[in-house]
């Protein structure tokens, strides 16, 4: 025998390492004793485990410091010996190396690292704060480890300095917002509402920051994400406004908030955007944008109420011609003539007038070919209002010429479709419907696989189309807002009929009629009439979910909604109101999400 030979030594390790994996560690070591003399840094690591597993810290400390001998650079090894020595009860010699350990650290950014994540893995988050720190100094131009302090403050549960570090790194290079908000967002946790941001030590943290440094513009712009996140739009109002004002800007802020508002059905914030941006005057960019704008805001207020007062109505459309008289008929004001015509069709009683102010826009002036077909689909309708079956058939029938492969198209033959329905022209409407489940526009396929399902199941093969000639009827009542005559119409499908299949859709109309007239204890009798007698149809999961919405939103029982919500999610699991549903009930449950 010449030595420690080669052959020797891959028998040694390979007994080393499979007894070290077999948590044999009083044979692994004897085995590492010999590996360690002849390659310490290869073997150093699993010696020192086996010597801890077996409790023999006297030979691990002298390993230990003879590995801190040969590379004095590895200041990580102090903290290995700190651990020895508080597994020895020796708490004064233990932070003496840890002490030590920072003294001697080279302020090169992987030996911060590996002596940071040291003291991390013993969870001795104070010594790896400090670390950092020091290489901080050394490094504060360059990389001031914000991250990782933010990361070791979230460990030590100091939300207040973890959120500083993100702030002081957004401070440090505005180009870390994206970065920062994302880790915030994680660290604080998720929620249904505001993301990760719902926590007030942000809020306040980041409103300390804009009073010290008034200048510093990105800490406004990210408060004001967190209160557009969390649908504070007050506090967004405040917060965008100032921000323009010391800007000296032109209101894009306020309008890009508006619009922000009414996709939230906060109107009355968005109309506070809307008259900031009219008060900076004409001669601003934005003026004649946000008159028209909080005009349209405004006809979206009222219009999605149920029932909206006709003094509402009067009063906007009032406003709405006012505006009209200033900037005449352009594609700047073709919205609010629109609207105009809408609400004299629809809640006035003026489809004549609506049709003929529709009309008077197109002849005197040239719209582009997208505007006018939607004038043309608004003209339809309005004409089928008044039973101008032809006129309505005729301007679909252009459009759906003018953009046969394009949404607009589509929608032209889905109305055409349902006027076919309407007239009892029920094959040729559910040929057109049939055609439509391909649409590209998923709204559009969806109606039409509904209209074709109605007619198939009312139907069916070779029988009395009788009743669904009465329903269709009724649905152009209700269309006509003819409500108290639709629903005489649809009570006496039943009398007339009783062997029809339409009872589903009956009582689904009738709760669309009820609920249109502010009558929500009878419209959600209709719906649990569907879901009681009907639970397996294609109304089912719809009357469901809307009638949970009538109990949370118009019932005040909200014990009652947070039950019927819970129970679409066990009945209707693969229903598309799920999601909605399942956040509607936690929030009824009273749940928080951190």
């Amino acid at each position: 025998m010449f030595g420690y030979s080669q052959a020797q030594k891959n028998v040694d390790d390979k007994l080393a390492m499979q007894f070290y994996e077999q948590k044999e560690y009083e044979k692994a070591a004897v085995y590492f004793d010999k590996l360690f003399d002849k390659a310490p840094d290869a073997y150093f690591t699993y010696y020192y485990k086996c010597l801890i597993e077996i409790k023999d810290y006297s030979k691990a400390e002298k390993i230990t410091k003879k590995q801190i001998k040969r590379n004095e650079t590895a200041t990580h090894l102090y903290v290995w010996l700190g651990k020895l020595y508080k597994l020895q009860n020796n708490p004064d010699k233990e932070k003496e190396s840890y002490n030590k350990a920072i003294k001697e650290l080279m302020p090169e950014q992987s030996y911060v690292f590996v002596l940071a994540h040291a003291f991390e893995e013993e969870g001795l988050y104070d010594y790896a704060i400090e670390v950092y720190k020091k290489g901080r100094k050394q490094s504060a131009s360059t990389y001031p480890y914000y991250y990782e302090l933010a990361e070791l403050y979230k460990k030590k549960g100091d939300l207040k300095a973890m959120i500083n570090e993100y702030l002081d790194a957004i401070e440090f290079r505005e180009s870390e917002i994206y970065s920062a908000q994302a880790n915030l967002q994680q660290s604080l946790g998720y929620d249904d509402d505001g993301g990760g941001f719902n926590n007030p030590l942000l809020k306040q943290e980041l409103q300390k920051r804009i009073q010290q440094n008034p200048d510093k513009i990105i800490f406004s712009e990210f408060l004001i994400f967190i209160q557009n996140q969390q649908k504070d739009f007050e506090g967004s109002f405040v917060q965008s406004k100032a921000l323009d004002k010391r800007q000296k800007g032109d209101g894009t802020r306020l309008m890009e908030l508006a619009k922000f508002c009414v996709s939230n059905e906060n109107y009355v914030v968005a109309e506070k955007c809307y008259d900031y941006v009219v008060s900076k005057g004409k001669e601003n960019p934005y003026y004649d944008v946000a008159v028209i704008e909080k005009l349209n805001a405004k006809y979206t207020q009222v219009t999605s109420q149920n029932n909206p007062s006709l003094l509402e109505v009067n009063a906007l459309e009032t406003n709405i011609e006012l505006a009209l008289k200033d900037y005449g008929i352009s594609n700047l004001s073709l919205p609010l003539i629109k609207k105009s015509a809408l609400l004299k069709a629809y809640y006035l009683n003026k489809p004549q007038e609506a049709i003929l102010s529709l009309q008077d826009a197109t002849s005197n002036y040239t719209f582009d070919k997208n505007a006018l077909a939607d004038i043309k689909l608004d003209l339809g309708d309005m004409n089928l209002l008044v039973g101008n079956i032809w006129d309505a058939s005729l301007l679909y029938s252009q459009v759906e010429k003018d953009f046969k492969y394009e949404t607009v198209g589509q929608d032209a033959k889905f109305r055409n479709a349902k006027l076919s329905y309407y007239a009892s022209d029920f094959k040729w409407a559910k040929a057109q419907c049939d055609v439509l489940k391909g649409a590209t526009s998923k709204v559009i396929a969806n109606d039409a696989l509904d209209l074709s399902l109605v007619i198939t199941d009312a139907i069916g093969v070779d029988t009395n189309a009788v009743p669904l000639s009465m329903f269709s009827s009724a649905d152009l009542l209700i269309l006509q807002h003819q409500y108290d005559k639709a629903i005489i119409r649809l009570d006496s499908i039943n009398s007339l009929f009783s062997e029809h299949t339409l009872g589903d859709d009956i009582y689904y109309k009738k709760a669309e009629i009820y609920k249109r007239t502010n009558r929500y204890e009878e419209a959600a009798k209709m719906y649990q009439n569907i879901v009681e007698f009907y639970p397996t149809e294609l109304y089912a999961d719809d009357a469901l979910f809307k009638v949970a919405e009538l109990y949370e939103r118009y019932l005040n029982d909200t014990v009652k909604a947070k039950q019927l919500y819970q129970d679409m999610l066990t009945k209707y699991p693969g229903s598309i109101y799920v999601v909605e549903a399942r956040k509607r009930f936690r929030a009824l449950r009273g749940d928080v999400i951190n």
